[in-house]
């Protein structure tokens, strides 16, 4: 997570929570003018259409008062979907024993895409079995993680 999207977390989450959401994460993709702020939210019950307008208008007020992206960008808030966005500890801990695909910061044994089945996560380390493969891979290198569908 960049500096920016872990200010912007700090700053979000206690807005979301207010709203009874859990704020499972930001992403900030630059791209000029054309930036994009996603915020993934979620709750037991579902994510619908009037939640993430809620939550657009809650968090849209926060940004417009602290101002903490000096350039232009759109808001979009959404659910996190079939392919649920990972991005603390604490949410890969939720998916033990199912599928996830991480991306890395830094490589790891010449790669950075690793696809397999969460075995555990301790102490920052996530631990995945990729085919037949034992990884432990250090949640603070994760650029973006993933949970893969299953059917």
């Amino acid at each position: 997570m960049s500096k920016l999207e872990q200010t912007l977390t700090d700053m979000l989450e206690p807005a979301v929570e207010a709203l009874g959401f859990e704020l499972l994460g930001v992403e900030f993709v630059r791209a000029g003018k054309h930036s994009t702020l996603r915020i993934f939210i979620d709750h037991e019950n579902g994510i619908t259409v009037d939640n993430c307008a809620d939550v657009s208008h809650q968090v849209s007020a926060v940004l417009d008062v602290e101002d903490p992206i000096p350039t232009e960008y759109n808001l979009e808030v959404s659910s996190p979907g079939m392919d649920k966005p990972l991005f603390k500890e604490a949410h890969y801990a939720r998916i033990v024993g199912e599928i996830a695909q991480v991306r890395l910061r830094i490589p790891m044994d010449n790669r950075r895409n690793f696809k397999g089945k969460v075995l555990s996560v301790e102490n920052g380390v996530l631990t995945m079995d990729v085919d037949g493969q034992t990884f432990e891979l250090a949640v603070a290198n994760i650029e973006k993680g993933n949970l893969v569908a299953q059917f």
